[in-house]
């Protein structure tokens, strides 16, 4: 019964094929656990990080490719047709190559994590901090470039023919990627302009927030009710942004509102009292007090004062507007409210 032939194959050549694909699926699984289980439990202990880094990026691609190796193995057994038996090898041979560049980019990005991340968070400078992340795009961007490149040459396939195909539907392509090519663009305007930085608070297109992230396409905000918004790079040059964290300072500006029966006495008392609040107040400068107009139902007093860059905007308005109610309460100031009179002609 083993030699009776199925598909140009005896049955016992598919038993052995399936047997050596089953057992290179154990091998895998087996040589993860190994390492999982004792090399890896090595260089935890060793002074070194690399080898850690090494071990913990190539165990999955191993075990890869190992089942791949066997699967190949078994396929190759096999007699089916010299068209299929090539087009079998060149998909092996591109997953071997995906194998390897999936090992690559693994590691170049461990190591990068590992050794420059930090260091680039604790530059003074935010450049780096910026081209980090673009650059580890771009390195990812070129060996899945040049594997695939690979890939093909080694399926067969003309390179050089492919890219001139490409060429003649480069015109399509650069229609189709115009919104992109707007986006390079403008992340080229950020780069050079730099109208904010990392973990500046900026208003752009209708949204407020913290830069998390500035990428080739898009830059990333975090709101101020913590989500994260990806705004396309074009929107700089399309809409004018706000640079909140460039501000020299907040500038308040607010009416006091006293009563009619104020006597001018009493308002040179509330400006010089307002004076004296915002000249002693350490978060606060360049106050401006003066007593501008008659309103419907209170005398009006202008007030206009700066909160320093480095000071915390809300705790220092808390801190002046409790200063003011308190010492106009103490003065005997009262504020205006809303109010009518009424003339009754009998």
């Amino acid at each position: 019964m083993l030699e009776t032939v199925y598909l140009n194959n005896t049955l016992q050549t598919w038993f052995i094929a399936m047997l050596i694909v089953a057992f290179s699926v154990l091998a895998g699984r087996t040589f993860y656990w190994i390492i999982q289980k004792t090399f890896k439990v090595y260089t935890k202990k060793t002074r070194n990080d690399l080898d850690f880094i090494l071990i913990d990026m190539l165990e999955e691609p191993l075990s890869l490719a190992l089942t791949l190796l066997g699967f190949w193995f078994a396929l190759d057994m096999l007699t089916i047709s010299p068209n299929v038996d090539k087009f079998i090898d060149s998909v092996f041979y591109f997953l071997i190559i995906f194998n390897v560049a999936w090992f690559l980019t693994r590691l170049i990005d461990a190591l990068i994590e590992k050794y420059i991340v930090q260091k680039v968070k604790d530059s003074e400078t935010d450049l780096d901090d910026i081209l980090l992340p673009i650059v580890r795009k771009i390195v990812k961007i070129v060996i899945w470039a040049i594997t695939i490149i690979i890939g093909i040459d080694n399926a067969g396939y003309s390179v050089s023919t492919m890219i001139t195909g490409l060429g003649i539907g480069g015109l399509v392509f650069a229609l189709a990627a115009q919104d992109t090519v707007s986006n390079l663009f403008g992340g080229f305007v950020i780069f050079s302009d730099k109208p904010f930085s990392l973990h500046d608070r900026i208003i752009l297109d209708g949204y407020e927030g913290y830069v998390v992230e500035i990428g080739l396409r898009s830059t990333k905000i975090k709101t101020l009710d913590g989500r994260i918004v990806t705004i396309p790079n074009s929107s700089v040059t399309d809409n004018p942004v706000l640079n909140v964290s460039k501000e020299p300072g907040r500038k308040i500006q607010f009416h006091l509102g006293l009563t009619y029966d104020t006597s001018p006495k009493k308002i040179q008392e509330a400006k010089e009292i307002l004076e004296e609040i915002l000249k002693t107040n350490e978060n606060t400068e360049n106050a401006v007090i003066a007593f501008d107009s008659f309103g419907d139902f209170s005398l009006n007093i202008l007030c206009i004062y700066w909160i320093k860059h480095e000071a915390a905007i809300a705790a220092t308005q808390d801190s002046v507007n409790i200063e003011i109610l308190q010492r106009f309460n103490d003065a005997k100031l009262n504020f205006a409210f809303p109010t009518q009179t009424l003339i009754v002609e009998k």
